[in-house]
């Protein structure tokens, strides 16, 4: 098998992540949240790991009370997820 899955994108909730960002110019993190079902530690903690490698660029726009934030697939994200996907499909077409 050439192509590999991504350790990185793997894990369900940032794969679900990834696949919401992949389709959309930027998504504010209350969307995605209710988009995902979970908890707004659930989710920063996975942002953040995105973030991290590189995979995400971030946008904090002011608002009464906290900045909210906005979030897209950095190009190097959206590589990485167009890579894991086609793994994907290699290894369900075996």
């Amino acid at each position: 098998m050439s192509a590999e899955l991504d350790p990185v994108i793997h894990p369900i909730h940032r794969l679900q992540i990834c696949a919401l960002l992949a389709n959309a110019d930027e998504m504010e993190f209350a969307l995605l949240r209710e988009e995902l079902g979970v908890s707004d530690s659930v989710l920063s903690k996975q942002l953040k790991y995105l973030d991290e490698v590189g995979y995400l660029k971030i946008r904090k726009v002011p608002s009464s009370g906290r900045p909210r934030s906005w979030f897209s697939l950095s190009a190097r994200g959206f590589t990485a997820f167009q890579t894991h996907l086609a793994a994907l499909r290699t290894i369900a077409s075996i």
